[in-house]
Order: structure tokens, then sequence, then C-alpha cells
């Protein structure tokens, strides 16, 4: 079922949610992506192994991942959307101090576990607002943009590049309290500036169909193919933060400074991806950009593995490859909200969003460290190509919910049977 729900605010206010939203889960994922950019300092002063390093990123996909799912199911039954994203928000700043004054392997862990049961909410809850609030006409754009932009503006291009040279002049967990100030700020801009949804519906059937909603999200195949692809794609995505800086400074013998701008072409990529993909599968449709894109992604781990040129020249399919990450917009949010009745959304977000952090996120870093520890740093590149191939075949089993593209085909339909 196509979920078309109400805009109740003019274009003004939705640019402002869409461009907050962004900007929040930008922070968010700046700190997020601390721990992998300031690997190369954590792990000599706690003595960390690979393995270690592995299961540090999985343990905070894994309650990333517990919290995306529940709180995207309270927000559903409650209906709270506004309170619940600053309550989020308010909290991963506080974890974010607990990270930089951890002082072994363990109180790392637990401060990182904690880090993702206070960040995993905050993306559904804001997808749900965005497509309460958007034209369905930009909902692509406009939900490619919250998701995309400010994490990879922020968590994949400042992050390494801010992070690094702030851990080199103060030390790394310095770094961590500098990551969480400006949560604070947001919280007060959302507080401020975001409405609160009032629930669509407050008749009995409504009830009825909301104690359901996890079963019948399931029903949806789109549902259940975009949370596969995101075990597959989200395991890539965080199986490459945690060992590509080790594998660029360790294996191809690059310096600290050198990696991290090589690592920040990553966040100019998917910045510009959350416009350029997001947008264009407004026009072209979501199923052919899940098929293509994935392919695409290969190229980054196998020009890490076999690029002899310049760091310039490495830069570049590091640029071209991390074009993959302009399509998790799209099988994380796009495509379950536009599969599945209004009751049913966040639901299906968390489903989503929080299967590829339990499943992928969780299991695919201690993996490749378990296999790097035995075969090499690059055996965890080998991980992300299998990965991203499987996840394309599985695209072809979607079916096609941008509303321009339906509304093509429909007049098509009509044209032809009037002939």
């Amino acid at each position: 079922m196509n979920a078309t729900t109400r805009t109740a605010g003019g274009a003004g206010y939705q640019v402002m949610l869409v461009t907050l939203l962004s900007v929040n889960f930008g922070i968010v994922f700046f700190d997020r992506n601390a721990t992998n950019f300031l690997m190369p300092f954590i792990q000599p002063d706690l003595g960390l192994n690979n393995t270690q390093v592995g299961v540090i990123a999985g343990a905070l996909s894994f309650t990333w991942a517990l919290a995306a799912f529940g709180i995207g199911l309270v927000s559903d039954k409650t209906g709270s959307r506004k309170g619940l994203l600053i309550l989020a928000t308010l909290a991963f700043c506080s974890c974010s101090f607990l990270t930089g004054i951890a002082g072994s392997f363990a109180i790392l862990l637990g401060a990182r576990m904690l880090m993702g049961v206070a960040e995993g909410g905050i993306m559904p809850i804001s997808q749900a607002l965005v497509v309460a609030e958007v034209d369905p006409r930009h909902r692509g754009l406009a939900m490619g943009v919250t998701q995309n932009f400010g994490s990879n503006l922020f968590g994949s291009f400042f992050a390494p590049v801010l992070l690094v040279t702030f851990a080199q002049a103060f030390g790394w967990r310095h770094a961590f309290f500098l990551a969480g100030a400006p949560g604070l700020l947001t919280a007060l801009l959302m507080w401020l500036l975001v409405r609160e949804i009032p629930p669509s519906e407050q008749t009995s059937s409504a009830a009825v169909a909301r104690q359901s909603t996890l079963r019948d999200a399931l029903k949806e195949r789109n549902v259940v193919i975009c949370a596969v692809m995101g075990v597959l794609l989200v395991g890539y995505l965080v199986i490459c933060w945690a060992f590509m800086p080790l594998y660029l400074t360790q294996v191809r013998k690059y310096d600290a400074d050198t990696m991290k701008w090589i690592m920040g072409t990553l966040g100019i990529s998917a910045t510009l991806g959350a416009f350029a993909i997001s947008a264009l599968s407004d026009r072209v449709g979501r199923r052919p950009l899940l098929i293509v894109m994935p392919l695409i992604g290969a190229i980054l781990p196998l020009g890490a593995m076999y690029y002899d040129g310049s760091a310039w020249g490495l830069a570049a399919f590091f640029f071209v490859g991390w074009g993959v990450n302009g399509i998790f917009p799209l099988f994380m949010g796009t495509v379950p909200s536009e599969s599945v009745a209004p009751h049913h959304m966040a639901t299906a977000l968390g489903i989503c969003m929080g299967t590829g952090e339990v499943l992928g996120g969780m299991l695919g870093p201690p993996l490749a460290g378990v296999i790097a520890d035995r075969a090499g740093l690059q055996a965890a590149l080998w991980l992300m190509l299998v990965v991203t191939v499987v996840a394309a075949v599985l695209a072809f089993g979607l079916r096609e919910t941008a509303p321009r593209v339906l509304s093509r085909r429909a007049a098509a339909g009509k044209l032809q049977a009037s002939a």
C-alpha cells in the first residue's frame, strides 16, 4: 500500500525541517564515526587487536539497531515524534563524553553500546516526520538529504579531517568531548522549531491496526528485501569505516594526514549523492538505482587493493565507489515508507534500519576483524566486495514505488487501453 500522507507545512517549513533534521543526524554521525577515524590513535593506546576493533564497531551497531526498531515501534504506538527525537539527541551528547574517558577495552565497549542506544532511534523518527510533512513529489530527495547530507558532510568529511587533526594536537580523548557538544544546540532548535504531528487516526480500528503493525509491515515484500539489503550494505559501510583507516595506514603505508583526506573523500561523495541519487530516484525510479549502485560500490575495495598510483587517484576510486551511499535512504526509508500504510511507517523504517544495523552492522565488523587477524586486512575488503554484488542481485526483486514513475506508468496504461 502506498503511504500517502498530509503535508501540513508550507515550502519554507519543509526546507527548514529537512535541513535541521539532516544537520542533527550529521552531528550524530560525526560522533558515531569518531572511533573509526581515531582508531589509529586508540588501538595502540588501549592495546586493541583487530577483532576488538571489529567488536567495538559491531556493538554500537547492535544497540543502534535495537533502538532504531524499538523507538520506531514506540513512536507508532504513541504518536510521539518530536519529544522522543529531542530526548535521544540529548542522550547522545552525554554518551560522547563517556567515550572520551574510557580507559580500557571494556569501558570503551560499554560507552559505545550506550551511544548506540541514544542514537539509534533518531533516523526512523526523523524520516517519519519528513514523510508526514514533505510533498510526496519530492519525498525521495527530502529523505535522501535528511539521511545522507548532514551525516556524510559531518560524519564522513569533517569527522576524519577535524577529529584526526584535533587528536594530533590534543589527544583522541578530547576529540570525543568536541563531538558531542553541537547536539545540545540542535536539540534546542528542534524544541523551538519542529511541531509535533498529531496522530492521523484516533479510532479504535486504527488502534487495532497499530497493535498488528509489526506483522503487517513484514508482509510487504519490499520491506523484507530492503531489510536484507540493509544487512549487506550496512555491513559494507561499517567494515569500511572500521578497517579502511587501518588498511591505508598499515598496508598501504599512508601517513595519518594522507589517510584522513582519502577517507574524507567519502564524505564529499556521499554529500553530493544525498542530492543527486535521491533526486534521480524521484524521476527514474527507486529500483534501477538500487540495482546499479551496489555494483558501483565494488570499485572502492578493488581500488584500495589494486590501484598503485597517486593518493589523488586512489581518492578518485573512493569518491566513485562510495556513491553506493546515495541509495541508503532509498532502501532504509523511501521504499519502505512508500510500501506500507501510514500507521505502519515508523515500524517499517525501524525494521529496515534496525535489521541492517543488528546483523550487518553488528556481525560484519567482528567477522571482518576475525578474518583480518587470520588472513590480513585485505580480507575485510574482499568481504565488502562480495556483499555489494549480492545486494545488487536482491534488488531485482523490488517493486517500484516512486510516485512519478507510477503515475507515468498509469497514464501509459490508460493510453494503451483507449487505443
